[in-house]
């Protein structure tokens, strides 16, 4: 596989910007890379258009140019030239790029303060986010089942929600309905119950799709230390979510 200069933009944005993601990509087999750095790459511009400027109609621009992104490739149109959008176009289908246009929008949330309506717009948040993404990045590598990869994304999505929760605060959002030391508790075995039942049914995910999953990685540990001690969440206290074997799981298929 060459690496063009395309691809070698993407590994780099995801490098600085999402070192965990980089470690998993670099685990894959080197054909997967193609998939996955446009993929991840990506979601970091979308996750930091909101953040990049206090002026909400700039943000929603700079989420606009992706999703425009997105529609271009959805409707196998020409696809604007951007080091990102470029390989991406390559990387996916339409169908998948219908499901990052929804990734994009959902990003919207981030723009302003509001907190969310109730449980079910935070579980569309969390499915909308790392639920797409995992899903595309599993399916476009190989076979899958759509609920295991979804609900490994929901346990992985909501351990880096509860990392984020310090910032989001500090910068005046409201991330948990409940954050109350038992509204952390309840969301964190939520997380965990569907992480483990993803685990539970590995075997229904093919090696060829394996790598998708890499980043689940800590979870496990960061929701468990979320239960039995709900106080590290607001303290920033939680256990790294890139402190595990990633090599052992890359080699054993045990994400």
């Amino acid at each position: 596989m060459e690496f063009d200069a395309d691809l070698s933009a993407c590994a780099a944005i995801i490098e600085r910007a999402d070192p965990l993601r980089f470690r998993a990509s670099m685990a894959a087999p080197v054909a997967a890379r193609r998939v996955l750095f446009p993929l991840y790459a990506f979601n970091i511009e979308v996750a930091r258009a909101p953040w990049v400027t206090q002026e909400t109609m700039i943000a929603e621009m700079r989420l606009q140019w992706w999703r425009d992104v997105c529609d271009e490739i959805a409707n196998r149109g020409v696809v604007r030239r951007h080091e990102v959008a470029t390989p991406l176009a390559l990387a996916i289908s339409p169908e998948d790029a219908v499901l990052l246009d929804t990734l994009a929008a959902a990003r919207r949330w981030d723009i302003y303060r509001d907190a969310f309506e109730d449980a079910a717009h935070f579980d569309a948040y969390i499915d909308q986010t790392a639920g797409h993404l995992m899903w595309v990045a599993a399916r476009s590598l190989g076979p899958a089942e759509e609920t295991t990869v979804r609900d490994a994304a929901y346990g992985a999505g909501v351990a880096a929600w509860l990392h984020a929760i310090p910032q989001l605060v500090e910068q005046g959002r409201v991330p948990l309905l409940d954050g109350t030391d038992a509204g952390v508790v309840a969301l964190a075995q939520k997380a965990r119950a569907r992480l483990r039942q993803a685990r539970a049914n590995r075997g229904k995910i093919s090696k060829a799709a394996r790598p998708a999953m890499y980043r689940v990685g800590a979870a496990d540990k960061v929701l468990s230390a979320a239960i039995a001690a709900p106080g590290r969440v607001s303290a920033g206290e939680l256990p790294p979510m890139n402190d595990f074997a990633l090599s052992w799981r890359a080699l054993s298929g045990r994400w």
